[in-house]
């Protein structure tokens, strides 16, 4: 079980590396021999490992993390709203959020107010294409899931969310609801639900976020303006950057106006990897 873990953690920190490349470089078009050079691999082992992790050829997927794929992307949805986007929920066809609702419960005002006082949460360590995950639930749901390169003071963060909950290191059924995400293009996948902790604003915010459909991307104005708050652009990319769930509120589709990756709380070049990857799956779907 180890050696799979330390397996996959390695082909995703030399994929990483390779975007990280892509991104840096990206204007001259790197050739697969300069980017496997530059992750020590041969041409050859370094287009099977990517192509294996991406379902596409690292040309092609080079194409999806520039800024200019990011460009194109938001003047192809010009008219693109997410009130449109809401009535199928982004779920149509056959991609890996197809066929799954994901649902959000506010903690009560008790909980938030006394640091989850009362609340039992079952944490574990997991994996998944970009990188180590450690996924929290309660009985009502995911209330926490994170990328991490540091187990230990990611574990540390979670408890400084919820000072005063019960911790118990296990899994459940949601949190394996919630890790199939990362599987097969199932339709057998079946709704997840989140128990999150957050202001009404913020809960507002990451609700939006919900139905921006795979392969898709939207600005902080897009956002601000769909929950009735055109003006509170920074406030709205705030309560973004404090998503706790990652990926499955999916804060990695909102880029900045200009068509750059912008910031992510678990590293640019992970949010530019999910950003690829989504496309390169959405478009083999």
């Amino acid at each position: 079980m180890q050696s799979v873990e330390m397996e996959s953690r390695y082909h995703y920190e030399t994929v990483a590396k390779a975007i990280a490349f892509f991104r840096e470089n990206y204007r001259s078009q790197p050739s697969l021999n300069d980017v496997a050079r530059h992750v020590n691999l041969s041409p050859f082992h370094f287009h099977r490992l990517f192509s294996e992790w991406a379902g596409t050829t690292p040309k092609k997927f080079l194409q999806y993390v520039t800024i200019e794929h990011a460009k194109r992307v938001l003047s192809v949805n010009q008219t693109y709203r997410l009130a449109d986007a809401a009535a199928d929920s982004g779920l149509s066809g056959t991609s890996r959020l197809h066929d799954l609702f994901i649902s959000i419960e506010g903690m009560t005002p008790a909980e938030y107010r006394d640091g989850g006082i009362g609340l039992t949460i079952t944490y574990s360590l997991s994996e998944s294409p970009f990188g180590n995950l450690l996924i929290a639930s309660t009985k009502k749901g995911i209330c926490h899931l994170v990328f991490f390169d540091n187990y230990q003071k990611s574990l540390l963060d979670l408890k400084d969310r919820f000072p005063k909950a019960n911790f118990a290191e296990g899994n459940d059924e949601n949190q394996r609801k919630a890790l199939s995400i990362f599987g097969s293009h199932s339709k057998d996948l079946t709704n997840i639900k989140l128990h999150l902790r957050g202001t009404h604003f913020q809960l507002k915010v990451w609700q939006a976020l919900l139905s921006v459909p795979v392969g898709s991307l939207v600005t902080y104005s897009e956002i601000a303006q769909h929950i009735g708050k055109p003006k509170s652009q920074r406030a709205t990319g705030t309560a973004i950057g404090r998503n706790p769930v990652s990926y499955l509120i999916p804060c990695h589709r909102v880029i900045k106006a200009t068509g750059e990756i912008g910031g992510y709380m678990w590293g640019s070049d992970r949010k530019a990897a999910i950003i690829g990857w989504e496309a390169s799956k959405n478009r083999t779907t």
